[in-house]
């Protein structure tokens, strides 16, 4: 028999949990008290969890476990205890983002089937293909993948891939958005987004006028893929994912019951036959989705039809509906109906036997006594014998053999039918090829870390550039090494040649692109062609796991930096990345006091690694440049109404501006190379005020970023960081006017 599509819904509480199976899931994700992206969500305490696990696994199906956000370095310790308990019940997966937290779940739980979260924002075959080497059994590709993408990286890598088909779009890469986190310090990456996408904006082109007056440009239509469902069954996806887990119960009932209507239609059917009734749309718009829907990315790269213009707000629900959804999946839990069958004569083992779902199970209990007053009659078993309790079991059917003078205690009576209750859910589990509980993993607390010597080197000074101003104003300071931006050296290479002649020029190394597709890697192909017989190139700064994958493939002798994008939240992530990268760049949303501690604990492993013959790894911070806030696939300039598309693509220096209702604007860069808007803080994040702290850091290095800075504003920049290396005289006054240092001080929740 062909493998079925999985339906998988969400559940954020145990209502929604037992809703979602009743309606006709197949699978269930959820999230706990610690490590989810959806913080404000009800949640799961650990004994819901286990009993979920338990539930699900006696009618064949799965729970995976939400482990979906960065985890920073004082709260690693408390995964294992977190996570234990789950993983000896049998938790059948865990969706992760962080890499710090991938590494150590594998190696510390290694029968724990590990799923790629979509905040991993994998684009392709390259990153896919990597992610099953180290070990993943499951991937949710970035929402933002075509049809054809997603059926590419299922035929060139055969992993299991879940995909989205229903629920609120984000309209940034998932994992690839500060905007809230800067804003406000309510990180999208914690789980705890305060969704600025749904805010109005006006939009002003690159000549500074205004295109698009107040509408709500940020705000992506709510998908909805059910008349698409044939032809996303046929591309090869695994996993079909409903979002929502911070939605009503009734939500997660009413829309995996429509589902699976019309998935069970296909499999019946085909696709021929395949049709979507009008009021199956209109229920799915009745509960809680907003008034315009759309189906995603799978038919299109991007478009002003996506978004919500108006105001986004959700259709108001049903009550009608919301009642019968409440009756028929939410008022009582599913049961498996068995028959039961006891013995009892004396001198012999008391014994059970249930029949039911196709299983028969037979238990013994203890020798049945003889009485000394009373002789126990049928009906005295079988009322302690028929009690369920909170088992899964509805008996339908009872009849006890009871010998003459047969006696025993109603504690072994319970004892025993508690016994056989339990013997025949594990019996079902067992049947339904899943793991009754009890998987055993060893303790590996981590030993406290050893203080590493006080004996910081000198951080050096690197530069990123964007166009040849900057890059004339770097080459008049010491930069120990120089970024120069990829496409752009693709552009104007033989400019970008002619500057460096005649100088000693550091160190060369290209800033990839912040996203990559799977059409990129011509891309690649044609930035290393360019490479031969040209000056030097040492390496590249790498923003996403696609870009790493690539690289590795394309040219495995090359160095790799981890920039920001690849966040290196914990001592975990920076070992992880140490295998692949020569050097990690602390991200943005850490504050002073946890860049230190990641830092200190990371230069632990220092000793090690060079007793091991290895180089120690290296840990880099921006000190400089305006935070990349948002990267999205769609495209603020073709939602304005003023993209042409690859006829008139915007030069990649084009900029152009978001205006809040507070008149705060964003700059946007139009990447057309590659399809994708880079959303910018309004004002530059600049750690010069920090500098004398800083230098007792052991950082390798510190990098100023450059974008659209003219050559004069870079090189007061570089002069005055220069100037400071090594003292801070609060007299002198910092070239820019207005600039922020970020989360250094506050950090993220």
């Amino acid at each position: 028999m062909t493998k079925r599509v999985e339906l998988l819904a969400p559940a954020g509480n145990y209502e929604a949990f037992t809703g979602a199976l009743n309606a006709g899931a197949d699978a269930v994700y959820l999230g706990g008290a610690k490590f989810g992206a959806r913080a404000y969500a009800d949640n799961f305490s650990e004994e819901e969890i286990c009993r979920a696990i338990r539930y699900a696994h006696i009618f064949g199906k799965k729970i995976y476990l939400t482990v979906n956000t960065l985890v920073k370095e004082r709260e690693f310790s408390f995964l294992y205890e977190y996570l234990s308990p789950l993983y000896e019940a049998g938790l059948d997966g865990v969706i992760i983002q962080d890499l710090g937290v991938w590494k150590y779940i594998r190696e510390t739980f290694p029968g724990m089937a590990l799923h790629a979260s979509t905040q991993m924002t994998i684009t392709g075959s390259y990153g896919t293909s990597f992610l099953k080497e180290i070990g993943a059994s499951r991937i949710v590709p970035a929402r933002e993948l075509s049809l054809a993408e997603i059926r590419s990286m299922k035929e060139k890598t055969g992993l299991e891939l879940e995909c989205f088909i229903h629920g609120a779009m984000c309209y940034s890469y998932s994992g690839q958005c500060l905007f809230s986190s800067i804003l406000g310090g309510r990180s999208g990456n914690r789980g705890r987004c305060a969704q600025p996408c749904r805010l109005p904006y006006q939009v002003y082109d690159r000549e500074g006028k205004l295109t698009c007056d107040g509408g709500h440009v940020l705000s992506l239509k709510d998908m909805c893929t059910l008349a698409f469902l044939p032809r996303l069954i046929e591309a090869g996806i695994d996993s079909f994912k409903i979002e929502g887990r911070m939605k009503r119960p009734e939500y997660a009932a009413g829309v995996t019951a429509v589902y699976r209507k019309y998935l069970d239609i296909y499999y019946e059917k085909g696709s021929q036959a395949y049709r979507v009734e009008l009021a199956d749309m209109d229920r799915l718009r009745k509960l809680y989705i907003r008034d315009e829907v759309q189906t995603g990315y799978y038919e299109r790269r991007n478009g002003r039809e996506m978004i919500t213009m108006k105001k986004p707000g959700y259709v108001g629900q049903n009550e009608a509906l919301l009642s019968e959804i409440r009756e028929k999946y939410l008022s009582k839990e599913r049961k498996c109906r068995a028959a039961l069958y006891a013995s009892f004569h004396t001198g012999e083992p008391a014994c059970i036997r249930l029949e039911g779902e196709g299983l028969s199970l037979k238990v013994n209990g203890p020798v049945v006594e003889q009485a000394q007053k009373r002789s126990m009659l049928p009906e005295d078993f079988l009322k302690h014998l028929r009690k369920t309790g909170n088992s899964c079991v509805e008996i339908t059917e009872e009849r006890a053999e009871v010998g003459d003078g047969a006696f025993m205690p109603v504690s072994r009576i319970n004892e025993l039918r508690r016994s056989a209750l339990a013997a025949f859910e594990d019996g079902l589990i067992e049947r339904n090829g899943l793991l009754p509980c009890r998987r055993s993993v060893q303790d590996t607390l981590q030993k406290e870390p050893e203080k590493p010597q006080n004996n910081p080197k000198r951080t050096q000074l690197h530069v990123a550039v964007q166009n040849l101003g900057q890059l004339r104003a770097a080459l008049r300071y010491p930069f120990e090494r120089i970024y120069l931006d990829s496409d752009w050296y693709l552009e104007e290479f033989d400019q970008i040649g002619q500057c460096f002649e005649g100088e000693t020029a550091p160190a060369i190394f290209l800033a990839l692109p912040y996203i990559v597709r799977e059409k990129d890697v011509s891309y690649f192909r044609e930035l290393l062609f360019c490479l031969e017989g040209k000056r030097k190139v040492e390496g590249f700064l790498v923003r996403n796991l696609e870009s790493l994958a690539m690289m590795r493939s394309l040219a495995p002798s090359c160095k790799l930096i981890a920039d920001t994008n690849l966040y290196c939240f914990n001592v975990e992530a920076v070992r992880f990345l140490q295998r692949y990268c020569q050097e990690s760049y602390l991200p943005y949303e850490l504050n002073g006091k946890e860049c230190r501690q990641l830092i200190r604990n990371h230069l632990t492993g220092q000793k090690d690694a060079e007793t091991a013959g290895m180089e120690p790894p290296r840990m880099s911070m921006v000190f400089y440049g305006t935070i990349p806030m948002m990267l999205s696939a769609n495209c603020i300039r073709k939602t304005a109404g003023s993209c042409q598309g690859q006829e008139t693509p915007c030069k990649r220096q084009d900029k152009y501006e978001l205006s809040d209702r507070y008149h705060v604007r964003f700059p946007v860069q139009c990447r057309c190379r590659h399809c994708y808007n880079i959303l910018y803080n309004s004002v530059p994040y600049s750690l010069h005020q920090k500098r004398e702290e800083l230098s007792q850091i052991p950082l390798f290095a510190g990098r100023l970023d450059f974008v659209w800075e003219t050559e004069s504003q870079a090189e007061r920049i570089m002069d005055f960081y220069f100037q400071k290396n090594c003292s801070f005289d609060k007299k002198d006054k910092f070239p820019v006017a207005e600039y922020t240092a970020g989360h250094y001080m506050r950090g993220v929740e």
